[in-house]
């Protein structure tokens, strides 16, 4: 079972979208994928379907309950879905012995039910962050082409130091995928110069693939639906459906 996380310290970067988009492109390829939710705001939950979960990531990292039972169904797929309570998580955990391990914990049995977990982190450094790339095999970075998501990126470099020392020595950094791209535009090809000369020092790589800028992704979200269901011939589902070729999971 691989463990994806998508990570970036910095908001705005479409996290929560690529995640939605690459679970769903793995689901149409006959992966058996979860979606888990970490992050407070929720836009992941939201996006696939569900309205003010009752139990979620909260309550099986705090282990008031077990995952199965907090995994819900939707239209597109199953997820263990976030709420706002994770904003509590710091200081409730915050001098519990082996808290970075809840998660990994967590999914363990779980391993011969999914094919693909795919994690949604909320840009912070925090214990769910730290739970996220402690459970993870791979970390998949998504950025804008902009100079903020480029400090991010430096940003992340030693988080991600930190986790490989004490407590994921396994964790592998997958790649860069720059989102809402717009290729005709001058200052995002020198940005995305810049990108690939950090993804060197990080010992990684950008995707070949860019997601570029497009309406039918929002207005699939604002369906609350599939993108690949919504807009199968679209140019944007297109770059998905490379991206996730390009993994080769």
């Amino acid at each position: 079972m691989e463990v994806i996380a998508l990570v970036n310290q910095k908001g705005g970067v479409g996290k929560s979208t690529t995640a939605q988009l690459l679970g769903n492109g793995l689901r149409h390829k006959g992966k058996r994928v979860l979606f888990v939710d970490l992050d407070q705001q929720g836009n992941l939950t939201y996006g696939v379907g569900i309205n003010s979960p009752v139990i979620g990531s909260y309550e099986v990292l705090t282990k008031r309950n077990n995952i199965d039972d907090a995994i819900v169904t939707s239209a597109q797929g199953d997820i263990l879905p976030a709420t706002n309570r994770l904003a509590g998580l710091d200081i409730e955990l915050f001098s519990e012995i082996g808290k970075e391990y809840r998660l990994k914990e967590a999914l363990e049995p779980l391993k011969n039910t999914y094919d693909v977990v795919i994690v949604d982190a909320p840009p912070t450094l925090s214990t769910v962050v730290i739970n996220a790339l402690t459970a993870s095999t791979k970390v998949i970075i998504p950025t804008q082409a902009d100079i903020y998501s480029l400090q991010g990126l430096s940003q992340l470099a030693n988080t991600l130091q930190t986790i490989r020392q004490y407590t994921n020595p396994n964790l592998f950094l997958e790649g860069i995928l720059i989102t809402r791209y717009n290729d005709r535009a001058i200052l995002t090809r020198e940005i995305t110069d810049m990108i690939d000369k950090t993804a060197q020092t990080l010992g990684t790589k950008v995707f070949d693939t860019k997601i570029r800028e497009a309406i039918a992704v929002k207005e699939a979200q604002a369906m609350r639906t599939d993108l690949f269901e919504y807009a199968p011939k679209a140019n944007v589902t297109m770059d998905c459906m490379a991206f996730i070729d390009e993994l080769n999971l």
